[in-house]
């Protein structure tokens, strides 16, 4: 790759869309096999204790399903704008379309989504995934984007997170998010030990378990919460600005912590 006048040359037809996460789907396929499976042997208890156990399993695998795919997700915190912007490096070409900022914890999604779809003779619809966890390199996503020729508002969004940026949010998410994930598969492990606790049963120490996990949930939001504190850059497009809330992950956590 070559640069053509100190900037990158635009292929059109290289555009690879973002893969769909099928992790979140795994994890969910697999406990409600668990609960499928759980469902065919109640019959074979008795009394009123079927309904205690089927409360208990089935609080007990959405508090694990839970916490195993918040990890995944992307949507801890969202933010959503419709804009009249240039599309493309080089084009004075104008699109209306909505974009879309969605933070995980391993990495960032911009969204570019045209109102409609079809404009100028061409389909937007993009999402992108910019990953910043431990491993990743951040900057070379953003060249390899940068030669991809993706439009210009995905790469504005994109270059707020750099390293390189005025910004500074990159290692404050990096490192957040790491330790936020950490926090969350420590929970995961307790939620395991207070179920084997409960089986054998120890219900005195399984509760203990229970509390502790409820605790690593509150700690990894905390962790997570921690990136507010410093004022997110500006994203702004003409007069519209991109304003980010708390996602549906962060909140389902805090639900489940509590």
């Amino acid at each position: 790759m070559t640069l053509l006048d100190g900037s990158f040359p635009f292929y059109p037809n290289t555009r690879t869309p973002f893969p769909f996460n099928t992790t979140w789907v795994v994890i969910i396929s697999v406990f409600l096999t668990v609960l499928a499976t759980f469902i065919l042997i109640l019959p074979g208890i008795r009394g009123k204790g079927r309904f205690f156990w089927l409360l208990r399993v089935v609080t007990s695998l959405f508090i694990g399903a839970v916490i195993l795919s918040v990890n995944f997700t992307r949507d801890w915190e969202i933010g959503r704008v419709t804009v009249n912007t240039s599309y493309k490096s080089f084009s004075r070409a104008m699109v209306n379309a909505d974009v879309g900022l969605h933070i995980g914890l391993a990495g960032v999604n911009v969204t570019l989504v045209g109102n409609p779809v079809n404009q100028i003779n061409e389909t937007i619809n993009y999402n992108e995934h910019f990953a910043w966890h431990l491993g990743a390199d951040y900057a070379r996503i953003y060249v390899d984007s940068l030669a991809k020729g993706l439009p210009s508002p995905i790469l504005y969004v994109a270059e707020k997170f750099s390293q390189h940026s005025p910004c500074g949010v990159h290692s404050q998410y990096r490192i957040s998010g790491h330790y936020t994930s950490v926090t969350l598969w420590l929970a995961f492990c307790t939620w395991l030990i207070s179920n084997m606790l409960f089986s054998m049963p120890v219900l005195l120490y399984g509760g203990y378990m229970i509390l502790l996990t409820a605790a690593l949930l509150i700690c990894s939001l905390l962790f997570f919460s921690v990136t507010r504190n410093s004022p997110l850059c500006t994203i702004r497009f003409g007069p519209a600005s991109l304003q980010t809330v708390y996602g549906a992950s962060f909140w389902l956590t805090l639900a489940t912590g509590q």
